[in-house]
């Protein structure tokens, strides 16, 4: 026992020390202006109460390490419809958050996904997602996972999912349909290590339609494993 000692005081000390290395600091976006031409969300949450409703005032500081950045921007993506009803795919994480009628893509009715590759596996702690803000509207089925490869057969996982009835067939999801607006989606993701992640939904309160105006993903690189030759 007295030799297990030393070695597990050391063990904290560094958990300690790593700990106050990464530190902790608010996470940084810009939030585009809101831009209203259609249905406002106080209406929207009168005819689906059941959609949780926007924050209101401020949103609280979420935390993250330092040294997070947006991994997604401008990024390979892909999507499950190859050819938009609008847009381009690459709408979808080119850095671009206005409200305009061009700045989105629209992608076909039924469950669809756009898929990011970050290039590298990375640890993620937060995903924004922007899907339609010019009018209050909420989407369907809204479901983030997040894989070690692009057919996502290799540790897939499911860090958010608002699918209240299967229909999609990704499970059941705990999470609650929400009102979109100007301020987004914040996802939590916990430090989820992956290379590729994919966003689904299935239509929304307006239409059938599936849209993105801009998705976020943050997070670090993770370091790559030391070589044998360097041990």
């Amino acid at each position: 026992m007295v030799r297990v000692f030393p070695v597990l005081v050391f063990a904290i000390c560094i958990a300690s020390w790593t700990f106050a290395e990464e530190g902790g600091v608010p996470l940084k976006t810009e939030i585009p202006e809101e831009i209203l031409a259609g249905t406002p969300p106080d209406v929207l949450a009168m005819l689906f109460p059941n959609l949780e409703k926007p924050p209101k005032g401020e949103r609280p500081d979420f935390m993250v390490p330092k040294g997070t950045v947006n991994l997604a921007l401008k990024k390979k993506v892909t999507a499950s419809d190859p050819e938009p009803v609008l847009g381009e795919i690459t709408y979808v994480n080119d850095g671009n958050k206005e409200a305009t009628e061009t700045n989105f893509v629209e992608l076909s009715p039924k469950t669809q996904w756009v898929q990011i590759d970050l290039g590298q596996p990375s640890h993620i702690y937060a995903i924004y997602v922007w899907h339609f803000f010019r009018e209050a509207r909420g989407y369907h089925d809204v479901i983030v996972r997040v894989a070690d490869d692009a057919k996502f057969t290799k540790n897939p996982r499911t860090i958010y999912n608002n699918d209240q009835d299967n229909s999609s067939r990704l499970g059941i999801g705990r999470d609650r349909p929400y009102i979109e607006t100007n301020l987004g989606k914040l996802i939590n993701a916990k430090g989820a290590k992956a290379r590729y992640v994919r966003l689904y939904s299935k239509g929304n309160t307006a239409n059938s339609l599936n849209h993105y105006v801009e998705v976020e993903v943050f997070g670090k690189p993770s370091p790559s494993p030391v070589s044998n030759r360097y041990r």
